[in-house]
């Protein structure tokens, strides 16, 4: 055989070689503690730009019948901190609050005087556990038009009465699906599952959907993107 030819050989196969080892390299990298948080933190902040890529603001999440509904005394019940952080119902306001015309604190009554969407969709846990529930509200987008909240901002950031936080991508919070929730199963929200106001965003995981919620603020930088993705959950995490 010339040498050119077994040259060329040779390098063939040690590309190809190249490539058996490359998944293992990439493997055992994991096991090297210096190489494994960078690795896990770029694949994180990978899957949340291949995510909010693919979200499409008009596709919507499944809806389901009422015959296929998972009963509410059945609907798992997951916490962050307490199942109850005694919020004075009477007393409770939602205080808004960055890029909106007017900010200002807002009663329950004034939320429930906008538009009602009434919703049958599934509730996905990262635990690997979903229900499908029942779930009533207003648009985060009605409310936004309500307080003149600029749509361009980037973001929507909320707080609530456990310490619990999270944060919302703007496009998601417009999405018609996604709700300022006050009623389960055509009930108001009780208070384990988050009464008087939670989040109800069908296209994220569990984890977006914050419960108690105490303030609302639009903004182009949010001070942190919420409690389990600062434990180094994806910060998108779009269904």
């Amino acid at each position: 055989m010339p040498d050119s030819a077994k040259s060329a050989k040779s390098k063939t196969m040690n590309r190809r070689e190249l490539l058996k080892l490359t998944p293992m390299l990439f493997v055992g990298a994991f096991a090297i503690p210096k190489t494994r948080e960078p690795l896990l933190r770029g694949g994180v902040a990978f899957t949340d730009w291949a995510s909010a890529k693919w979200f499409r603001r008009g596709h919507l999440a499944p809806t389901f019948a009422d015959s296929e509904l998972t009963p509410l005394n059945q609907f798992y019940v997951n916490t962050y901190d307490l199942d109850d952080p005694g919020v004075d119902l009477e007393k409770w306001r939602l205080t808004v609050s960055g890029d909106v015309k007017r900010p200002g604190d807002y009663t329950l009554a004034q939320i429930q005087s906008l538009p009602k969407q009434a919703q049958n969709t599934r509730h996905i846990c990262v635990e690997g556990w979903d229900v499908i529930g029942r779930f009533g509200g207003t648009r985060i987008s009605d409310f936004l038009e309500h307080v003149g909240a600029n749509p361009d901002a980037k973001f929507l950031y909320v707080e609530c009465a456990d310490d619990y936080y999270e944060s919302l991508d703007m496009a998601s919070a417009l999405h018609s699906q996604s709700l300022l929730c006050y009623e389960m199963y055509d009930q108001p929200l009780t208070r384990e599952h988050g009464a008087p106001l939670r989040l109800r965003v069908p296209t994220k995981i569990g984890y977006k959907q914050a419960k108690y919620l105490t303030s609302l603020r639009v903004t182009d930088v949010v001070p942190k993107s919420g409690y389990w993705e600062d434990q180094g959950y994806p910060a998108y995490y779009g269904l």
